[in-house]
């Protein structure tokens, strides 16, 4: 069923019907979904969305287009883990690392893809296409091979080359711009007018891309038996995701799913090379001022973000807070997340970690407080940032006694027999 009731405009609040629309005629403000929560309420509950299969798709009824056959990779019902020795480390109580590196590219942005891919194909898009800092680019590319769609992607130069591999191998044109991520996506607003039947999911399906993050929140609020955490870490690219998780909380508590009011924290988390909203909100201000990005940090290398103050907004609203990390302690950041909990991050999931243990040394983020840390891409992605970094602990020869001396003291031969299995 579909219980969409429109678009909105997140400025004037003009309203429009669900179809391929992005931006207010009147304002040129960003449209956004809006739900009959009503009707919703009536048909959803926990026991209809735990009889569902274990993708964003158990939410349906909380997306913005109904179709038996979703255009479906896998994406969601990813793992939350308690993370016990990261909390120890850190100094705090109860934290969850949200672990989208398990989705079918190794994104969240598999998310955001099989709704926008969905609703393109169902308004009579041809095409799929994207600017791309990297991620988006391969779970385009894979879903749209998945639709038999062609596919169109455009990222800068310089991303990092599993990327751009990936991205490659599912047999889709691929686009090296000489510029940077905001120069990529200049580009795809002027060919977005220019080919009215190829879909840029995060330019002219904007709208309903974007809802694809909800499922975040509804997953955690889920894996935690349906209660949401005190305080969450959202990494800023574009904003989107932020601003989706905040209106994800907040659904399910208008369609009932929760027994209390959610009241969660939301904080940000950039790296300093590419820090608008995290500099707006150390600075007091609603000026999101574009800056050239610098950081190892691409996938959240945007520069002029388009949803940034709707972020601010959010984590304002929330009580929660935004920082900036560099580039050493994105590096940190992840290298503590995999010695810890054995989860291998990204470098956005460096700045995310990275910006909960500054958070936590600030006392911004408190020992009494259950957190969600979102993690929301593979290191094998970004396996550049560390080289120089981590590799074999030592180059030997093959016998036991240059094992023993690259070992040192600590090593000592046994004569002790190995033991029996029970």
């Amino acid at each position: 069923m579909d219980f969409v009731s429109g678009l909105r405009c997140r400025e004037c609040g003009r309203t429009y019907p669900a179809e391929a629309l992005h931006v207010c005629d009147y304002c040129f403000g960003p449209l956004e979904v809006t739900y009959d929560y009503q009707r919703v309420a009536a048909t959803m509950s926990r026991e209809r969305i735990e009889a569902g299969p274990r993708t964003i798709w158990r939410y349906a009824d909380l997306l913005p287009v109904s179709d038996a056959a979703p255009v479906d990779l896998g994406a969601g019902f990813t793992p939350l883990v308690r993370a016990d020795r990261l909390a120890a480390e850190l100094g705090l109580g109860e934290v969850w690392i949200k672990d989208d590196t398990a989705n079918p590219t190794g994104s969240f942005k598999d998310r955001v893809v099989s709704v926008a891919l969905t609703k393109a194909r169902q308004l009579g898009f041809k095409i799929a296409a994207c600017a791309s800092t990297g991620n988006l680019a391969n779970s385009v590319a894979a879903h749209a091979a998945r639709a038999g769609m062609e596919s169109v992607v455009l990222i800068p130069h310089d991303l990092e080359t599993a990327k751009v591999t990936m991205t490659s191998v599912f047999g889709g044109r691929v686009f090296a711009v000489e510029g940077s991520y905001d120069d990529v996506n200049r580009l795809c607003a002027e060919l977005a007018s220019e080919q009215p039947t190829w879909a840029f999911v995060n330019v002219n399906v904007r709208t309903y891309y974007a809802e694809g993050s909800k499922t975040l929140a509804f997953e955690v609020a889920e894996q935690l038996g349906w209660q949401t955490p005190d305080h969450v870490v959202v990494p800023i690219g574009s904003g989107s995701q932020l601003t989706k998780v905040a209106k994800g909380f907040a659904e399910l508590w208008q369609v009932g799913l929760l027994d209390e009011e959610p009241s969660v924290r939301i904080s940000g988390a950039q790296a300093e090379g590419c820090s608008p909203v995290a500099t707006a909100f150390a600075e007091g201000t609603d000026a999101i001022r574009p800056v050239k990005p610098a950081t190892i940090a691409k996938s959240l290398a945007i520069g002029n973000p388009a949803d940034g103050w709707y972020a601010l907004d959010a984590i304002r609203r929330s009580g929660g807070s935004c920082a900036s990390v560099t580039d050493a302690e994105v590096i940190e950041g992840i290298l503590l997340l995999a010695r810890t909990e054995g989860i291998f991050a990204e470098t956005a999931g460096g700045v995310t970690i990275a910006t909960l243990a500054k958070l936590a040394g600030e006392g911004v983020i408190r020992p009494d407080e259950r957190v969600v840390a979102m993690v929301t891409g593979h290191g094998l992605k970004t396996v550049e940032a560390l080289s120089g970094t981590v590799g074999p602990t030592a180059t030997i020869a093959p016998t036991l006694d240059a094992f023993a001396a690259a070992m040192g003291a600590e090593y000592e031969l046994t004569d002790e027999p190995a033991p029996r299995s029970a």
